[in-house]
């Protein structure tokens, strides 16, 4: 693990090459590097002292505008990076607006202006951000979040805000505290403690106050032997809830809750073609961990560990599947199940009672074409328990492939199917879910390319159908979309300038309407000047909307950009833009007919770098 940083070193190697190249103190020269020299280092201590103090402070100020996070990796990161490194940007955006059937309370003219401030200690970035348009006021600041992951060969430690990878049923949290991980070719174990979730503790009596929650504290280990195929590992979780991390008020209102989780999940290659893998998890969960303890022997042997009360929950969750690798084909067949109210405190959020079954497979016919494809089918209420049981069902087949160099071709279809049933009760025939979708889509491309010029032709269709299959329906939910797009775009190589034209057109039925669009569009590009600094593009739409007695309209717009960049850091940004609205529904009203909007928008961005220390090298010595 390397420590060494900017200012740290053997005496053997100077930190400034001025010290060692000038004829010593008592010289002028050395007199000149030396002051340079500590000169520079005070600015860094300075600056790291003033970041350190002040940002704290910032972090319980109010202000508008969001705070954004300090991290830093490793040490190894650090010790890589320079010292200290200050950049930012400051910039203005202009626009004005017109509309000839007006603005209402909209201001036809906007003004911005934006400063950006990056301050990197040893790779720590802190920015800083101002914000002005049209007299409001925004600013950011870092926050300041403690993170370092030191190595040292097969060991990785845990400090501050982290995460360790643990069972993907168990925890998917991060956490504020330590850990330690050692991982091997084939042997892993690690372990954390910490806090996995800050506590909200606003005033009661504040009607602004924000929803409570608990501290919750935890700790895990986890360990594991194999690789590749061959694998198995072993997790454990233990976290609560901390009742004295909020008010007692706000303790009335919400329980704090108590958990232990346990996980395995394994591989194993039975065959060179054949894997088998699986996932498995019990969590014993506890809703309010003030509730009345359960006493009984088995109990009692585990109240070290957790403490089984009345409020208490076992639930399992886990999945298994087979994997069939042969040549040219690949197919994998699994089953999921997750048992109601199963949930453990290390997960954010996770759906639970249901079972999944499911199987997809891919293969590659005369080494051209790809075929894929899949069917998997869900459903809820796996102990019977719930009023009525819904099934789903999603089915896809995809293929691709390319005729020739410069000619591919791809489709596919996907479907999903609804359904409701019976279970302690009878489903109402009027309300009972039985729903079907398809989708079906075409896209073949081809492409031109010669020493002039390159043209590109795209077509792409598409078919969805959304409907109600129950015999009562009146089709009021029911949509079908028809949609189908071709594009065309020339490149001219000694012009440096390409050419794009575009149709699109979509109809869409539903109940008792229709909606028709179509959208002709044509743009071009190109950089001007020796070192392709000016860049120009215009486009050109033409765009018509029916909503089948309800509106028809159509529009014409126009757009022209321009950007300039000088010396690498200033930036100049203009565009404008054109837009003719006409409703030409006869019932429309009349002081909307031929509405014409004008767009202008200038920007100026300066990019600067008021310092830069970089890290002094490393020296190879000879003894």
């Amino acid at each position: 693990m390397n420590s060494r940083f900017y200012g740290v070193s053997k005496l053997t190697t100077p930190l400034i090459p001025s010290l060692r190249e000038g004829p010593g103190v008592g010289s002028g020269r050395g007199w000149v590097s030396w002051t340079s020299w500590v000169s520079t280092r005070a600015y860094i201590y300075i600056i790291s002292t003033a970041a350190l103090l002040f940002l704290p402070s910032l972090g319980e100020g109010s202000g508008v505008g969001c705070a954004q996070t300090l991290t830093q990796n490793t040490i190894s990161t650090i010790a890589k990076s320079d010292p200290l490194i200050i950049t930012g940007a400051i910039g203005t955006q202009n626009t004005y607006y017109h509309s000839s059937i007006g603005s209402g309370y909209r201001s036809p003219w906007g003004n911005s202006f934006y400063a950006n401030l990056n301050v990197s200690l040893y790779g720590i970035s802190m920015p800083f951000a101002f914000y002005y348009s049209n007299n409001n006021t925004s600013w950011s600041f870092p926050h300041i979040s403690f993170h370092i992951d030191p190595t040292y060969k097969n060991w990785r430690g845990h400090f501050g805000r982290s995460n360790m990878g643990m069972h993907t049923y168990l925890m998917n949290m991060s956490f504020n505290g330590v850990g330690l991980e050692y991982n091997s070719q084939k042997l892993r174990v690690g372990a954390f403690y910490g806090e996995l979730r800050n506590a909200i503790n606003d005033d009661p009596d504040d009607p602004t106050a924000r929803k409570p929650q608990y501290s919750r504290m935890g700790w895990g280990v986890k360990a594991g032997y194999g690789a590749g195929r061959n694998y198995l590992d072993l997790f454990f979780l233990r976290a609560y809830d901390r009742i004295n991390s909020i008010d007692a008020r706000w303790q009335e209102q919400i329980n704090p809750q108590d958990n232990v989780a346990v996980a395995v999940k394994g591989g194993l290659g039975l065959f060179s073609w054949l894997t088998l893998r699986g996932n498995l998890a019990w969590s014993a969960f506890s809703s309010d961990k003030r509730a009345e303890r359960i006493h009984t022997k088995e109990l009692d042997r585990w109240d070290k560990v957790f403490d089984a009360r009345y409020t208490s929950l076992m639930r399992i969750a886990g999945d298994i599947s087979a994997t069939l690798s042969l040549k040219g084909f690949n197919t994998t067949v699994f089953y999921r199940m997750v048992q109601p109210d199963y949930t453990t405190l290390g997960l954010y959020y996770t759906s639970n009672n249901y079972q999944s079954l499911g199987i997809n497979a891919a293969t590659t016919l005369f080494k051209k074409i790809s075929l894929s494809a899949s069917f998997s089918g869900q459903e809820d209420n796996i102990t019977r328990r719930q009023l009525y049981t819904t099934r789903g069902f999603v089915y896809n087949a995809s293929a691709s492939t390319n005729l020739a160099d410069n000619l591919s071709l791809s489709a596919g279809y996907s479907g999903y199917r609804q359904l409701q049933s019976d279970c302690k009760a009878h489903v109402n025939d009027t309300t009972r879910v039985n729903r079907v979708m398809h989708s079906f889509y075409l896209t073949p491309s081809y492409t031109i390319d010669g020493e002039t010029t390159e043209n590109a032709f795209s077509l792409s269709t598409s078919f969805t159908q959304n409907k109600d299959l129950n015999r009562f329906a009146t089709g009021i939910s029911d949509v079908t979309t028809l949609s189908a797009g071709l594009s065309h775009s020339l490149t001219v190589k000694p012009w440096e300038m390409s050419f794009s034209t575009s149709f699109s057109h979509q109809q869409s039925k539903g109940y008792q309407t229709r909606y028709t669009s179509d959208i002709l569009s044509f743009s071009t590009g190109r950089s001007f000047l020796k070192e392709k600094n000016l860049h120009t593009s215009a486009t050109v739409s033409l765009c018509y909307n029916d909503i089948r007695n309800q509106q028809r309209n159509l529009s014409v717009g126009a757009d022209l950009t321009a950007g300039y960049t000088l010396a690498k850091v200033h930036q100049f940004s203009f565009s404008a833009g054109f837009n003719k609205y006409s409703d030409t529904n006869i019932s429309a009203d009349r002081t909307s007919m031929g509405t014409t909007e004008v767009n202008l928008s200038l920007g100026y961005n300066y990019t600067f770098s008021l310092l830069h220390l970089k890290r002094h090298a490393e020296k190879t010595t000879t003894d």
